[in-house]
């Protein structure tokens, strides 16, 4: 006696395939991004990956989204090299792309480790094999066995890689404040920013505080950063009286932290946050280029 249910989907089909990717695809664009610091390009890497898993002899992996990720990693590799070339050409500063955490504070991964503003600009002075090592390891807890097959080598280098990232980051790394005394800071910044009161700005800045401004051309975004406590606070205080007029500052979480949004006839125009230590702010984050704000705001919002 035959039956008329039809028969389980094989586990390649290409329904199942799908049904596959889309469980990881929050991860691997959350490997991609910390590896790239920007969605398009993360974007671009996860669409690769979709591709070839399409094209793969899936009957013989074991472990789809170990597969999955092993493939974003070494693209996002890849992708880095080029990308650090092209950026020699960026006009200004360049920082990594802001993306609303408000409803993934992780980002797919594990943990929001190598997520946050501080972290991403640290990890631009790693070698693309080894930010590879330490994201796996810090944000996926992959085992240093798992590690080695990513990067196509041995345990031991994997080992290796992960610690001269730790050490390299940790010479850097500053302690960085409570999340509460993070906003703290940034409430009393854009309050004394947009009053021009220069002495107000300087009791909230460390002695090394820093200010970048990624605009890559934009109107009124500065071009080199401005360092020290004197020449920020002289600098945010010149053009306080122009640059807030007529904008609605509005609270967001990126990358895990809070950030402020100018926003100007509906359009968002500035995204800005900190990096802080207990000494206060060390650097000022103002994100302008139009192409980098597309992700600052929640889905819907």
């Amino acid at each position: 006696m035959t039956s008329d249910a039809p028969a389980p989907p094989r586990p390649d089909d290409l329904a199942s395939a799908a049904a596959i990717f889309a469980d990881c695809r929050r991860r691997l664009f959350g490997i991609a991004y910390r590896m790239l610091g920007t969605v398009a390009d993360a974007e671009d890497i996860v669409q690769e990956v979709w591709i070839r898993w399409q094209g793969a002899d899936r009957s013989e992996v074991v472990e789809p989204a170990a597969f999955l990720a092993t493939i974003t990693t070494r693209l996002s590799i890849n992708a880095l090299q080029s990308a650090r070339v092209r950026r020699e050409t960026y006009i200004g500063p360049w920082l990594p792309e802001p993306i609303n955490t408000e409803d993934d504070p992780a980002l797919g991964a594990e943990r929001a480790e190598a997520l946050n503003f501080a972290m991403l600009i640290l990890l631009e002075k790693l070698t693309p094999t080894e930010r590879a090592a330490y994201v796996l390891r810090e944000a996926l807890d992959y085992s240093y066995e798992r590690i080695a097959a990513v990067v196509q080598t041995t345990v031991v280098s994997a080992r290796q890689l992960v610690s001269r990232a730790r050490k390299h980051l940790a010479t850097e790394r500053r302690v960085e404040v409570a999340p509460a005394a993070q906003r703290r800071l940034l409430e009393a910044f854009l309050s004394a920013a947009q009053q021009g009161d220069v002495e107000a700005l300087e009791s909230l800045f460390a002695s090394d505080v820093v200010s970048y401004t990624d605009g890559n051309g934009v109107k009124l975004a500065a071009r080199i950063p401005v360092a020290g406590r004197e020449r920020v606070a002289k600098f945010i205080a010149a053009f306080s009286h122009h640059f807030w007029a007529g904008k609605e500052i509005d609270w967001v979480e990126i990358n895990g932290q809070q950030a402020a949004t100018l926003t100007q006839d509906g359009v968002v125009t500035t995204a800005v946050t900190l990096t802080t230590s207990p000494d206060g702010i060390l650097q000022l984050l103002w994100i302008m280029a139009p192409d980098k704000l597309r992700h600052v705001t929640a889905p819907g919002a």
